[in-house]
Order: structure tokens, then sequence, then C-alpha cells
């Protein structure tokens, strides 16, 4: 049986090259271990988000995804060294033990390598306060490194970063595997 592993993008750019990296993190895990979903934040309704509607029924799905996943990719870009205002809105969204039992990749996106430690020192411990069984080793992304495919969902880095990611990506998904054989059955 497959885990279920939620990518939740926390950007407000239409044009997002954080979405686009979260859905390519997502094709990547997709296969007979993971079945793969996607959140875009900024595709939810921004009223029931901003009021914390947890009951509204645009957002009882992706909080239901959240809860029966075992593996949560956060995706954000990284604005005055923190994480997006709109991720902390669906971030508040959760339960206070919303994360526990589940494994989350960081990971973040920003303008200047000045941020790269944003994960670690403002993203990091949100996690951590929702309960996420473990949180494994994040990637920040320069965003000028990072090159839009044309015409298509993902995107291009070079191959020093691409193989950091891949690195991430391959942590990510052994460490769900170790934590479903480690779960009582029934549990995942």
């Amino acid at each position: 049986m497959s885990s279920l592993v939620v990518t939740v993008t926390g950007s407000p750019s239409e044009a997002s090259r954080t979405a686009r990296l979260a859905w390519q993190v997502g094709q990547v895990l997709a296969g007979p271990d993971f079945e793969v979903q996607h959140i875009n934040v900024r595709d939810l309704p921004a009223e029931d988000v901003l009021a914390a509607r947890s009951d509204a029924p645009a957002l009882r799905g992706p909080l239901a995804s959240i809860d029966r996943a075992r593996g949560v990719v956060v995706a954000t870009p990284i604005y005055k060294a923190s994480y997006s205002g709109v991720l902390k809105s669906f971030l508040d969204l959760l339960p206070q033990f919303g994360l526990a039992g589940k494994v989350v990749l960081p990971l973040a996106t920003g303008g200047t390598p000045a941020h790269v430690l944003a994960i670690d020192y403002a993203l990091r411990p949100v996690l951590l306060s929702l309960g996420a069984q473990h949180v494994v080793a994040g990637l920040f992304l320069h965003d000028k490194l990072i090159e839009l495919e044309p015409g298509g969902a993902g995107v291009r880095l070079q191959q020093d970063l691409q193989g950091r990611l891949d690195a991430v990506i391959a942590d990510f998904a052994t460490s769900l595997r170790r934590a479903a054989t480690a779960a009582p059955k029934g549990s995942i």
C-alpha cells in the first residue's frame, strides 16, 4: 500500500518557481510507494484561509489530505527572512499537532543567499511545533538558479543544484519508508 505525500506550496505568485518546484518534487516521488497530492494555498479561497475557517467546505479536502498524509513537502518563497504569509495562514489552520507522525521536507526559494538559514530559523520551528515526527534536511534554492520549463509545469536546475535536490528527495523518501515500516499495522 502506498503512503500519501502532500505538497503544500505557499507562494502568492501565479507564475511561481516555488509551486513548479513542489510539483516537480511530487512527480519524482509519485509511484508505487507514494501517492502524491498537491495543495497550492494560493488556489484556496483567501477569505476562508485568512479568517481561519477550517470547517469551510473548500478547505475540508486539503486539510483532510494533510491529516491522512504520511509525508508533507512544504515549499515556500522567502520574503523578509521568513516563509510566506500565505503559508503561515494555511499552517495556522492545522490543529495544534496537525503534523504529528509525519515526515516533512521543507523547501525554500529566495532572491538572495542571505535567506539560506530561513528554513532552520523560521520554518523548521513551526513544523516541529505542529508535531512533525521528523523534519528532514531541507534545501534553499536561489531563485535566479531556477529556470522554468518552457510550456511545462516543472523547473530546470543547474547540475550541482539538481544533485542537492535529488539528495534531499531521496532522504525524504527513505525517511518515509522507515516511518511506514516502523508504524503499527493499519496506522498508515
